[in-house]
Order: C-alpha cells, then structure tokens, then sequence
C-alpha cells in the first residue's frame, strides 16, 4: 500500500497519484430535506487509483453521500467534480457516462434476465454503437452485439464467472450476485465506483474474495474505488484513506492508522454503542 502524501490543497492522496488530477473532488457538499440537514460541508479528494473508505455508524448519511455523488440527489450546496468536471445540473446517466458507477445496499439486477444481459445493460453507455441507436440498420447492430457479447464475457471472466454467462441472474448464489452487481457497474467503463456496503451478508471467505477482487480492480483497471461498508477489518485492511461520517458531517478523514487512533471516531461509534445498550436495557 503506498504512503498518504499531501496535494498543494493540503488534501492527501496515495503517492502513485499525487502527480494526476484527482478522479473526485467535493466542496462544501450539502443536502437539506425539508428542515432536516442531512449531509453539510462535505469536501472530500479521491486520488485517481486510490482506493477510499467511507464509514459512519448507522444514519450518518453515508449512502445520502452517494446519493448526491451520483447525481441520484441534487445537492442543496456545494460542488462535485468527477474527472476535473462539474456534475452540476446532469442526470444519473449523464454522471455515470462522466465516469462514476455505483452498486447498491440491496442487490437490483435484473433477476429474470441472463448474467451476460445484465452486463451488457452496463455496457450500452460505453460502446459507441449502442445497442437501441443501430437496430435501424442491421450490420451495425450486429457488430455492436458481438463487440458488447465479447467484452461481457471478458469482464465475467475476470471474475471467473463466465460459466454461469447465461444462467438467470436471480438464481445465482448471494456472493456472485454481489460480485455481479460489481461486474454490470466495471461494463460502464468508469474512473471510480463507488461500492455500497459490497461485503454485507457475505461470510469470511467471500469477504476475503471480495478484498482481493477490489484490489484486482484497482491494478488492472487503474480507477479509483469508494466503498461504504461496515465490516471494519475490510476497511482497515484495503482502504487507503478513509472518511468519517456522523450526522451528515464530516469527523474526521486520514490513513486507517490515524482514524483508529482518532477521539471523535471511537467517542462516535462507541457513543452510539452505549445509547443502544442503554435503549435495549430500558426497554
């Protein structure tokens, strides 16, 4: 794992990247629903391989984070730059083909469609011919769908589930639909995907697969990865720099060595420990 260096802004970012244009810059990031603040002055800089955490006990707002990073939410305040580029006033869609992918919480593949077609649904933002554009004339339809089947397959196999290429989506087990949600998210050709919570439900050996997959991702991609997640060894053990949540705020951001040894984190994640023993013996 490289050293954490500073940018000129004072914002560190793995020495590798350090002499690139950060892949993800926010500023002064915020949201209110109604009355209720829910995420305020989050400004954070992803280098441009870094692979970055980012954790907060329950309700903190993480996914809320991800929500506005994807463009899913338009933030009441502040600025989002993907690639050196304002996200500003764009669609999902639009800020997907900028380059940001996501998976989610809850799985949401296509449970009735095949593997390969759940891939090749993410690949309709990165071919040129796109599969709805050519089916007005057949040879350019056609080449697009072998170039899209060969580059699904590719992306399957680097997950080793070619096999499975045509089997319904929704019948494969829990850990490779997980895995396939990552693949359909890597077929939009993205410069960072950010992973919502990629390890829940998953037992340790598939934990330990899904760290190596994300640093596999990492080296033969050369994109940045964000991750939500709340298995803490796999974020101490993968995560390069790591942002804290608590209250829609920033608490604090650094290497896993310094958030560990960070005051505010254990009083967060520890305060909200005591407060649900507290409720569960009151109860």
């Amino acid at each position: 794992m490289d050293k954490m260096v500073p940018y000129p802004s004072g914002a560190i970012v793995p020495e590798r990247d350090v002499d690139k244009r950060p892949v993800l810059e926010t500023h002064h990031l915020g949201i209110d629903f109604g009355g209720l603040t829910a995420v305020d002055e989050f400004s954070i800089t992803v280098g441009s391989t870094e692979i970055s955490g980012l954790i907060g006990p329950n309700g903190a707002g993480k996914t809320t984070v991800f929500n506005l990073l994807t463009n899913v939410y338009q933030p009441t305040r502040g600025t989002i730059m993907l690639n050196g580029k304002s996200t500003a006033n764009k669609t999902t869609s639009q800020v997907n083909r900028m380059g940001i992918a996501r998976t989610f919480q809850n799985i949401r593949l296509f449970s009735n469609m095949s593997v390969l077609d759940n891939v090749k649904v993410g690949l309709h933002n990165s071919i040129k011919e796109g599969f709805f554009a050519s089916v007005t004339h057949g040879f350019g339809y056609k080449k697009a769908e072998k170039t899209a089947n060969e580059r699904a397959i590719e992306l399957l196999d680097f997950f080793s589930m070619a096999d499975v290429a045509n089997e319904e989506a929704g019948s494969l087990p829990y850990g490779a639909q997980r895995r396939l949600e990552i693949v359909r998210a890597l077929a939009t050709n993205p410069s960072i995907i950010l992973l919502d919570e990629p390890a829940a439900g998953m037992n340790p050996s598939e934990t330990a697969e899904l760290m190596e997959n994300i640093r596999r991702i990492r080296d033969t991609f050369n994109i940045a990865i964000m991750l939500i997640e709340h298995d803490m060894s796999l974020v101490m053990n993968i995560c390069e720099g790591i942002c804290v949540l608590d209250h829609g705020k920033i608490i604090a951001k650094g290497t896993p060595d310094e958030i560990k040894a960070n005051p505010k984190v254990i009083e967060a994640y520890l305060g909200k420990k005591k407060e649900a023993d507290g409720n569960a013996e009151s109860k």
